[in-house]
């Protein structure tokens, strides 16, 4: 099935990584197996039309985290799983960028660290994300997202 962390688009599938996880031994403790699927959008926060997505990561530091994340949310009560499988590469709208996976005793087990698992990967894995856009004036640009948002913080101070 292939390690956490950072993947080659095309590497893994998401019926692939839940059958690994159905068949390792300690699932029978599970009851729950919650996902979250970050897909890319059409549009940007701003209302420009995304033509597609460029992501690069510093892949050695990010499988480390994501391995850290994992290993760290697995220690969570009734949670028997935690994976996060993200990908690289150029997609296009609609195509999937990221697969989390929760698998735990209950409902109750999952959910919350479903959400931080997302939340802690965004915040702390090193993935770069490269929009290319047609702003609202027709023109075709690209930026790496996280350098745009620091423009836009600078411009309001």
């Amino acid at each position: 099935m292939g390690y956490i962390g950072i993947h080659k688009k095309g590497e893994l599938s998401l019926s692939e990584l839940l059958k690994s996880i159905k068949e390792q031994a300690d699932f029978c403790k599970a009851g729950a197996i919650a996902t979250f699927i970050g897909v890319v959008r059409g549009e940007t926060v701003d209302g420009e039309n995304v033509e597609r997505l460029k992501l690069e990561a510093y892949e050695e530091r990010a499988n480390k985290i994501l391995g850290w994340i994992c290993e760290e949310l697995k220690k969570r009560e009734g949670v028997v799983d935690v994976q996060i499988h993200h990908f690289v590469g150029e997609f296009g709208v609609g195509e999937d960028l990221v697969y989390v996976v929760v698998a735990g005793a209950h409902r109750e087990n999952v959910f919350g660290v479903l959400e931080e698992a997302v939340e802690r990967y965004k915040n702390e894995a090193p993935v770069f994300k490269k929009e290319h856009i047609v702003n609202k004036t027709g023109v075709t640009e690209s930026y790496w997202v996280n350098e745009r948002e620091a423009e836009k913080k600078r411009r309001k101070k």
